[in-house]
């Protein structure tokens, strides 16, 4: 029986990351390695903040413009997970934070991500019924 995704994630993912610690540990030493994941959470947090609070502007912007902020607000959650990501010890969770933090590819998982609904919803159908009420 195959091992649901998520628990591979959870399971797999830290045990990558503890042997990429070790692998630059064994490379750079003990104190680089650590300067290096602490700094990388910083400059995260900082760019996190930053693109966030463009983002809300962003958000803001288009509903006063009357326009539904989707693409913003994706790129929102995108921005969190990024977040996410960068102050989970790590340099491959790292990687992943930096990458979502790049507009370009934002927008490719973004135009990935809408592609995947709408051939949903063009797999799918709404049968709607209708339920003739009893009159008593």
């Amino acid at each position: 029986m195959p091992l649901p995704p998520l628990l591979l994630i959870f399971i797999g993912l830290p045990i990558l990351e503890l042997v990429l610690l070790f692998e630059v540990h064994g490379i750079v030493g003990f104190l680089p390695t650590v300067l290096l994941v602490f700094a990388t959470g910083i400059v995260g947090a900082t760019l996190v903040r930053q693109q966030g609070i463009q983002t809300l502007f962003n958000i803001r912007q288009e509903l006063a413009l009357g326009n539904l902020p989707a693409p913003q607000m994706i790129d929102g959650i995108m921005i969190l997970i990024s977040g996410a990501f960068l102050i989970t010890p790590g340099l491959l969770t790292d990687t992943l934070g930096f990458a979502l933090l790049i507009p370009t590819v934002r927008t490719l998982i973004r135009k990935a991500i809408l592609k995947r609904i709408e051939k949903g919803f063009q797999q799918s159908y709404v049968e709607i019924k209708h339920v003739e009420e009893d009159r008593f």
